[in-house]
């Protein structure tokens, strides 16, 4: 196994190298231009100026240099310095957003907290109530609680997140007037009563992403449940005398997580994703909204920099998927 992971990850080095290139690649045949929202007042000379100031004279391969050096290098050595308190960075050029003249990887950190706070509640609060719908749907299959189940299921994975988070707001917010619409990203938890209020506002965005992740991972649930009652050892468990429920959370539900943690493991990246169009709908501002107000700007920066980051998160679950895959089930060896 050590050695399957370590040939993954060298790996996965070559693997990002090509997606930053096709990422840098893509975003250089995007149309705009940064100088574009800059006043009329401007002279040309001025903005011919500032855009050599922020490198768009160099040709593409120079600038794809810079960004690898500056994201690769610079940037963990920033990370090292504020972990240790070293100088290792101190005088380099990071990688700098175009419409802040910031550090990217700063405003993704500030930014980071938000997200986490949703995104990351919304994936437990899934998998806390994917998981025993699908068990018990497997085991009661056909009653009323299974074709419920699977209708709402069916509701929850085939509605877009804009359309729901809409529909939300409209009927626990303006309607019930239950929950605030817009998420307050300003709000601190300093004690209880503001923890209280914090968790008032993410219920909304919490329930529209909880929502969909629900019905996905319910569904790989109940197949697998259903794949694993019919086998020949849950028959002879049950004549040896063993206990249904025994049976059924010992050995069923063991062997039918193997597939499931490999869905939950993958839907990590994809929720981030997800969490763009909800952020925009709640007024969340992270890194999903980020992106948008990035995109809108033209900052090249900025938007490859977070698409990388979410490549980047893609690949790192793809292997906790497979080394997890091999853990879980004995069968499966990477030698």
């Amino acid at each position: 196994m050590l050695t399957f992971t370590i040939r993954r990850l060298v790996l996965a080095v070559p693997t990002l190298l090509f997606i930053s290139l096709v990422i840098f690649g893509l975003l250089q045949l995007a149309p705009g231009d940064p100088m574009a929202q800059v006043p009329l007042t401007v002279p040309p000379e001025v903005k011919e100026k500032m855009r050599q100031a922020l490198g768009l004279g160099d040709a593409w391969y120079i600038q794809y240099w810079k960004w690898i050096v500056q994201f690769f290098w610079v940037e963990p050595k920033v990370l090292v310095d504020w972990i240790f308190g070293t100088s290792f960075s101190e005088g380099q050029l990071r990688v700098l957003s175009w419409q802040t003249r910031s550090p990217v990887m700063d405003i993704v950190i500030q930014r980071l907290p938000q997200t986490l706070w949703v995104v990351g509640t919304a994936y437990l609060v899934a998998v806390l109530i994917a998981l025993p719908i699908g068990v018990y749907s497997a085991y009661r299959q056909y009653s009323i609680f299974d074709n419920v189940g699977t209708f709402v299921s069916m509701i929850g994975f085939s509605v877009p997140p804009f359309f729901s988070g809409v529909l939300m707001i409209v009927i626990f917010a303006v309607n019930l007037g239950w929950f605030p619409s817009i998420y307050d990203t300003t709000h601190k938890v300093n004690d209880w009563q503001s923890f209280m209020v914090q968790i008032n506002q993410m219920i909304l965005p919490v329930m529209v992403l909880a929502l969909q992740i629900t019905a996905q991972i319910a569904r790989f649930m109940r197949a697998s449940m259903l794949d694993n009652l019919n086998q020949d050892y849950v028959r002879t468990a049950r004549a040896k005398g063993l206990g249904e429920k025994t049976v059924v959370l010992s050995h069923v539900l063991r062997n039918s997580m193997i597939p499931v943690v490999t869905v939950i493991a993958l839907g990590i990246p994809q929720i981030f994703g997800g969490a763009i169009i909800t952020e925009q709908v709640f007024k969340v501002n992270g890194i999903g909204q980020l992106l948008i107000t990035a995109i809108q700007a033209n900052d090249l920066p900025m938007v490859q920099t977070l698409t990388f980051i979410f490549a980047v998160l893609i690949v790192v679950f793809n292997l906790i998927a497979d080394v997890l895959y091999g853990i879980l089930d004995p069968r499966i060896r990477y030698d």
